[in-house]
């Protein structure tokens, strides 16, 4: 067993992933979440802790090589986020800055401002307003803080526990039941995802190079798949009937937007479900060392997961 210890704050998909992986290895590794969630394992150590709080992060911090930090907002909305999460990253790397500890975020692309470009580490994140205002903002304040950090970006999320996700509980629960699956705008729109276990993977080999600390990577994300195409291969690897899809056109969602704050958040997004919203990670891949899974094998993975819920559930 190793001597060096990891903190992982938050314990939704990714820092569940991570904390995971980690501990897979044989590293140790605390998770700090308000409830006191995580990964049951030998090596995995679980405190309730609120991030927020400058003086319980001191301690949490003690010793620790590299802080991964993910938490979300307590909801969906521009509103929360502006309020909760400069705040709270703010408070995490001042802690890790004075412990001698990177910081690796897992981000977004809604920072990208020419998104109708293929997206690469290198394509300009000076997105405005709203949620992708925001996104932007934290990735310059961890440029300006002192303390190291590391981004790294994905494509929206499928795998193990990606449950509120574009290819989550909107998706393969009604795949595995042929239903028909609803979908936000188009389709028939190419679309990049991301694998949850490559990110987690990514951040954890982002940590242990400090070359790459203080710059904006990009998580292995195989091709870009329509919502058809990812859909069918749901099904393909399940064994199950192609699903028919529908589309929730653009002016229904801007519509009820008017109406609906949750609405108004989604169609604030649309621009990545109309048109092609296609990212490129092969500059990370070789800087990391890493590639996508094979997307059989996430597939797989995936649905395996999503059926010992469905398991769980009928009990």
């Amino acid at each position: 067993m190793s001597n060096t210890m990891y903190v992982v704050t938050g314990a939704g998909p990714v820092g569940w992933t991570i904390a995971e992986q980690l501990a897979d290895r044989g590293e140790q590794v605390r998770v700090l979440t308000r409830s006191g969630s995580g990964p049951d394992h030998p090596l995995v150590e679980k405190l309730r802790v609120d991030v927020s709080d400058p003086g319980k992060l001191a301690q949490a911090f003690d010793g620790v090589t590299a802080v991964f930090h993910c938490i979300h907002g307590s909801a969906y909305r521009a509103k929360a986020w502006a309020a909760e999460l400069p705040g709270a990253e703010q408070v995490v790397m001042d802690a890790a800055g004075a412990a001698g500890a990177v910081v690796v975020f897992p981000e977004s692309l809604y920072s990208y401002s020419e998104p109708d470009k293929t997206i690469t580490e290198s394509s300009p994140r000076e997105a405005t307003g709203g949620k992708r205002g925001i996104r932007s903002a934290l990735l310059k304040a961890r440029q300006a803080h002192p303390a190291n950090t590391v981004s790294v970006v994905a494509g929206d999320f499928f795998g193990p526990r990606a449950r509120m996700a574009h290819a989550g509980e909107r998706m393969v629960p009604l795949v595995l039941k042929g239903k028909t699956v609803q979908v936000l705008g188009s389709a028939g729109q190419p679309h990049s995802f991301t694998y949850v276990p490559d990110l987690a993977a990514a951040m954890i080999a982002a940590a242990q190079k400090p070359e790459l600390w203080n710059s904006v990577l990009h998580a292995p994300t195989g091709p870009a798949m329509t919502m058809r195409e990812i859909a069918a291969n749901f099904a393909r690897s399940a064994g199950v009937p192609e699903p028919k899809l529908s589309a929730v056109p653009g002016w229904l969602l801007r519509t009820l937007g008017l109406f609906s704050t949750d609405m108004r958040e989604l169609a604030e997004m649309l621009y990545q479900f109309e048109r092609p919203f296609v990212m490129d990670s092969t500059a990370s891949h070789a800087k990391l060392g890493l590639e996508p899974t094979p997307l059989a094998d996430a597939m797989a993975t995936t649905l395996a997961w999503w059926r010992d819920q469905e398991a769980v559930a009928a009990h």
